[in-house]
Protein backbone atom coordinates (compact mmCIF):
# COMPACT_ATOMS: atom_id res chain seq x y z
CA UNK A 1 0.00 0.00 0.00
CA UNK A 2 2.52 2.68 -1.17
CA UNK A 3 0.87 4.94 -3.37
CA UNK A 4 -2.40 5.48 -5.34
CA UNK A 5 -3.44 2.77 -8.16
CA UNK A 6 -4.52 4.24 -11.50
CA UNK A 7 -7.78 2.58 -11.25
CA UNK A 8 -8.41 4.50 -8.08
CA UNK A 9 -7.45 7.82 -9.56
CA UNK A 10 -9.82 7.38 -12.98
CA UNK A 11 -12.89 6.74 -10.27
CA UNK A 12 -12.55 9.68 -8.47
CA UNK A 13 -12.05 12.10 -11.93
CA UNK A 14 -15.41 10.29 -12.82
CA UNK A 15 -16.63 10.87 -9.58
CA UNK A 16 -15.91 14.84 -9.70
CA UNK A 17 -16.93 14.71 -13.44
CA UNK A 18 -19.74 14.11 -12.86
CA UNK A 19 -20.32 16.63 -9.96
CA UNK A 20 -19.23 19.18 -11.93
CA UNK A 21 -21.90 18.11 -14.82
CA UNK A 22 -24.75 18.59 -12.15
CA UNK A 23 -23.23 22.03 -11.54
CA UNK A 24 -23.29 23.14 -15.07
CA UNK A 25 -26.68 22.32 -15.25
CA UNK A 26 -27.95 23.96 -12.01
CA UNK A 27 -26.49 26.64 -13.75
CA UNK A 28 -28.37 26.46 -17.30
CA UNK A 29 -32.06 25.97 -15.24
CA UNK A 30 -30.82 29.28 -12.66
CA UNK A 31 -30.24 31.32 -16.04
CA UNK A 32 -33.36 30.40 -17.75
CA UNK A 33 -35.16 30.83 -14.42
CA UNK A 34 -33.92 34.25 -14.42
CA UNK A 35 -34.44 35.49 -17.39
CA UNK A 36 -38.08 34.08 -17.31
CA UNK A 37 -38.58 36.74 -14.12
CA UNK A 38 -36.95 39.29 -16.24
CA UNK A 39 -39.27 39.38 -18.05
CA UNK A 40 -42.24 38.91 -15.81
CA UNK A 41 -40.94 42.15 -14.15
CA UNK A 42 -40.33 44.08 -17.62
CA UNK A 43 -44.03 42.97 -18.40
CA UNK A 44 -45.54 44.71 -14.64
CA UNK A 45 -43.13 47.64 -15.60
CA UNK A 46 -44.87 48.18 -18.98
CA UNK A 47 -48.24 48.04 -17.96
CA UNK A 48 -47.74 50.38 -14.75
CA UNK A 49 -46.00 52.75 -17.59
CA UNK A 50 -49.34 52.93 -19.87
CA UNK A 51 -51.10 52.91 -16.42
CA UNK A 52 -49.25 56.44 -15.24
CA UNK A 53 -49.65 57.81 -19.02
CA UNK A 54 -53.56 57.11 -18.80
CA UNK A 55 -53.37 58.81 -15.39
CA UNK A 56 -51.74 61.28 -16.79
CA UNK A 57 -54.73 61.59 -20.00
CA UNK A 58 -57.15 61.05 -17.68
CA UNK A 59 -59.43 63.33 -19.79
CA UNK A 60 -58.64 60.68 -23.23
CA UNK A 61 -58.07 57.95 -21.62
CA UNK A 62 -60.98 56.01 -23.43
CA UNK A 63 -58.56 56.31 -26.16
CA UNK A 64 -56.20 54.07 -25.49
CA UNK A 65 -58.57 50.88 -25.43
CA UNK A 66 -57.43 48.46 -27.92
CA UNK A 67 -60.49 46.32 -28.11
CA UNK A 68 -58.42 42.97 -29.11
CA UNK A 69 -54.91 41.75 -28.48
CA UNK A 70 -52.64 43.84 -30.66
CA UNK A 71 -49.37 42.38 -31.37
CA UNK A 72 -48.49 44.91 -34.08
CA UNK A 73 -48.70 48.68 -34.22
CA UNK A 74 -51.34 49.93 -35.98
CA UNK A 75 -51.34 53.08 -38.60
CA UNK A 76 -53.48 55.89 -37.11
CA UNK A 77 -53.41 53.83 -33.92
CA UNK A 78 -52.50 56.29 -30.55
CA UNK A 79 -49.63 57.40 -30.24
CA UNK A 80 -49.15 56.65 -27.05
CA UNK A 81 -50.66 52.77 -26.99
CA UNK A 82 -48.33 51.99 -30.59
CA UNK A 83 -45.04 53.69 -28.40
CA UNK A 84 -46.44 51.18 -25.66
CA UNK A 85 -46.32 48.45 -28.08
CA UNK A 86 -42.87 49.05 -29.33
CA UNK A 87 -41.76 48.88 -26.10
CA UNK A 88 -43.15 46.02 -25.15
CA UNK A 89 -41.29 44.22 -27.61
CA UNK A 90 -38.35 45.69 -27.05
CA UNK A 91 -38.26 45.32 -23.09
CA UNK A 92 -39.86 41.37 -23.25
CA UNK A 93 -39.85 40.36 -26.77
CA UNK A 94 -37.97 40.68 -30.18
CA UNK A 95 -38.53 43.55 -32.45
CA UNK A 96 -40.20 41.59 -35.13
CA UNK A 97 -41.66 38.99 -32.87
CA UNK A 98 -45.43 38.04 -33.20
CA UNK A 99 -46.03 36.85 -30.21
CA UNK A 100 -45.23 39.91 -27.43
CA UNK A 101 -48.91 41.54 -27.33
CA UNK A 102 -51.02 43.80 -25.28
CA UNK A 103 -54.05 44.57 -24.71
CA UNK A 104 -56.15 47.44 -22.92
CA UNK A 105 -60.22 47.06 -22.41
CA UNK A 106 -62.40 48.90 -19.94
CA UNK A 107 -60.68 52.16 -19.85
CA UNK A 108 -61.13 55.01 -17.76
CA UNK A 109 -64.04 53.18 -15.67
CA UNK A 110 -62.18 49.46 -14.92
CA UNK A 111 -58.98 49.13 -17.17
CA UNK A 112 -57.98 45.77 -17.50
CA UNK A 113 -54.13 45.99 -18.85
CA UNK A 114 -53.05 42.62 -20.50
CA UNK A 115 -49.67 41.68 -21.60
CA UNK A 116 -48.80 38.41 -23.52
CA UNK A 117 -45.54 36.56 -24.41
CA UNK A 118 -43.81 33.50 -25.66
CA UNK A 119 -41.96 32.08 -22.58
CA UNK A 120 -40.70 29.09 -23.82
CA UNK A 121 -36.49 30.90 -24.88
CA UNK A 122 -36.88 31.05 -20.71
CA UNK A 123 -37.21 27.88 -20.22
CA UNK A 124 -41.14 28.56 -19.41
CA UNK A 125 -44.34 26.61 -21.16
CA UNK A 126 -44.37 28.46 -23.72
CA UNK A 127 -47.27 31.68 -23.40
CA UNK A 128 -46.72 33.63 -20.34
CA UNK A 129 -49.69 36.19 -19.53
CA UNK A 130 -49.73 39.18 -17.08
CA UNK A 131 -53.49 40.47 -16.22
CA UNK A 132 -53.51 43.36 -14.51
CA UNK A 133 -56.89 45.43 -13.52
CA UNK A 134 -57.58 48.71 -12.16
CA UNK A 135 -59.31 52.19 -11.82
CA UNK A 136 -58.30 55.47 -13.24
Amino acid sequence: MRGIGLIEVMVSVLILAVGLLGVAAMQAVALRGGQSSLESTQAVIQTNAILEAMRVNRATANAFNTGAMRCTEAAGGHAIVEAWLEDLKTSIGTEDDETTCGQIAGCPDACVITVRWDDSRAGGAGQREIVTATQL
